[in-house]
């Protein structure tokens, strides 16, 4: 063949199209670099930091379940992808990440820039390997690809630059196989199973996860059969529109009572496509039977009587065929009743006219929820702002949602949201971040401007790690020094980078900020300062929480008073 190795790579992603790669430029990369720019079809978008590259190319493949690439030059470079590929790793999502090498004749020197990329990648990715001849480049790109769709999750290739350089002796071998998994039907066995325990229970509750994707019909007919609630985990919580009378809500502090209590309260419940990690939410009285398309994640956050490895989809139009019609709707009827209260609750925190001069961080999440687009995405950074974004947000059905779930890190969601934006800079892509976790990233915010990526950001300023602060006064500890920090003029920044920026800091001020943010046409800032004490919703709190919390509270009014003393 006449492709150098580098050749190879760029015509493989464009095959399987894979046609964006996040990155920044380096010595080590000029081959691969120099090879996309002499063709038109897989574009090089550059970063202001690699975190950002490799959280752009996780955010695409999260949304799309294709796979995402990212790129970063050797040593620290390739060092700085890695936190951000914990978002694939821990969402299982398929990325591929491309490291430049030192050049083999000086690996083993301690040369500068060098160090072992194929152990640093080693526990984020599902593989890591290094190219050290030609010959080795197509069979290594394609076991990559395939590790990265077939394992859904990271895989590394370190290239060095004269690697890169060399001309390959074969192709690409059996691409038609490097694309996403199929479903999995279960076993005809256990949904006969599933399908005596479910008429031996007289009420069922359902709770719905990431896995359910694809099977809205299912599930509603599903409930529409057995009379059952459906509740969902967060990364769920798109599948069906808010006003959906079978979507109940969410569990545990991302959700609410209704949700909770269902799940208690029912003989037998449904985990359909879910690992939820927050076993205190869980019931441990009730029947469970859960479906996953992992056999190892069965049973592993609460008891199952009965596990299931199949894909949710296939297995509830197996399971339908199963079930007759039941008339009983009491249980689902008295659930509803409580998700109205819930509900009604959620309005009263989130009314502009609830205290004339203070901005409820509910409030900005609300606003921006009912004005939003019909088909926006949602990416939520972590923190405080997750619990405002998640419980206040009223999806369309239409809307998708994204961000650090399992990882949880804080400080993720410029860079997802810029990966999810360049897929099509027509769709609304909305991030709402905590103003900690805007500012670890700042320099990403310049990526949507220089790649003109009309991300609308909210920054929730409430000048603290909020949901540290929680944790604080939750366990009776009163928040320390680092809790809180100054911030700078976020709408201002926006100014500065050759954006529009907007501020909101009295309830009166919202609406019409809100209106023209969303109405920018690039990428855009609303600096939302909002009440720094404000109390999340949460499902129960035990005495204990509340005696903790009270007692932070006055050892928080003791040293102050101590201080001013």
């Amino acid at each position: 063949m006449s492709l150098t190795v580098a050749e190879l790579l760029v015509a493989t992603l464009d095959e399987i199209g894979a046609h964006q790669v996040f990155g920044i430029v380096g010595d080590a990369l000029n081959p691969f670099t120099d090879a996309i720019r002499r063709q038109d079809k897989v574009r090089w978008i550059g970063v202001r930091h690699e975190e950002g590259a490799a959280l752009a190319a996780a955010g695409q493949a999260k949304v799309t379940g294709r796979l995402g690439v990212c790129c970063g030059t050797t040593g620290p470079g390739a060092n700085h992808l890695v936190a951000g590929l914990y978002e694939a790793r821990k969402d299982h999502a398929p990325v591929l990440a491309i490291s430049g090498g030192v050049a083999t004749a000086k690996r083993g020197s301690d040369y500068l820039q060098e160090d072992d990329p194929v152990a640093l990648f080693r526990d984020v990715g599902v593989y890591s390997e290094i190219i050290a001849s030609p010959d080795q480049a197509a069979a290594v790109i394609q076991q990559a690809i395939a590790h990265a769709y077939g394992e859904r999750g990271v895989a590394h290739i370190s290239i060095p630059p004269e690697v890169f350089a060399a001309k390959v002796s074969a192709p690409v071998p059996s691409i038609a196989t490097l694309r996403p998994r199929p479903e999995i039907a279960p076993a005809p066995t256990d949904i006969a199973a599933l399908a005596q325990m479910i008429g031996e229970a007289k009420t069922v509750a359902v709770l719905c996860g990431f896995g359910c994707h694809g099977a809205a019909e299912e599930l509603k007919a599903l409930s529409d059969r057995l009379n059952a609630p459906l509740m969902h985990t967060y990364r769920g919580k798109d599948i069906l529109p808010y006003d959906d009378p079978r979507w109940i809500g969410g569990i545990g502090l991302i959700g609410g009572r209704p949700g909770v209590d269902a799940l208690h309260k029912a003989d037998l419940m449904l985990m359909l496509g879910t690992d939820y990690p927050y076993s205190e939410f869980l019931p441990t009285k009730t029947c469970v039977v859960q479906i996953d398309e992992r056999a190892f994640a069965l049973g592993r956050r609460t008891p199952v009587a009965l596990g299931i490895v199949g894909s949710v989809r296939p297995a509830l139009r197996m399971l339908l065929d199963a079930l007759p019609q039941r008339s009983d709707t009491a249980f689902l009827d008295t659930v509803n009743a409580d998700r109205a209260k819930w509900d009604a609750m959620l309005d009263e925190k989130a009314a502009l006219d609830r205290t004339p001069d203070i901005l409820h961080p509910q409030a900005v999440a609300r606003a921006v929820s009912d004005r939003a687009a019909e088909d926006a995405v949602w990416v939520t950074d972590t923190g405080e702002v997750t619990l405002w974004a998640a419980n206040w947000l009223r999806q369309s059905g239409r809307q998708q949602i994204t961000g650090s779930f399992n990882n949880a890190a804080v400080g993720t969601g410029m860079g997802i949201a810029n990966g999810v934006q360049a897929l099509d800079t027509a769709r609304q892509v909305i991030l709402h971040a905590g103003d900690g976790g805007f500012t670890m990233l700042l320099g990403e915010f310049m990526t949507a401007v220089e790649h003109k990526l009309p991300v609308k950001v909210v920054v929730y300023d409430n000048s603290a790690w909020g949901l540290v602060h929680l944790e604080m006064e939750g366990a009776g500890v009163p928040p320390s020094e680092g809790a809180s920090f100054p911030n700078l003029d976020f709408a201002a920044f926006a100014q500065a980078c050759g954006a529009r920026g907007f501020t909101a800091r009295k309830p009166h001020e919202l609406t019409v900020a809100v209106d023209a943010w969303l109405a920018e046409p690039g990428p855009a800032i609303l600096h939302a300062v909002v009440n720094p004490d404000e109390i999340p919703a949460m499902p129960h709190i035990d005495p204990g929480q509340a005696l903790r919390f009270g007692i932070s509270k006055v050892k928080q009014a003791f040293g102050a008073l101590t201080r001013r003393n």
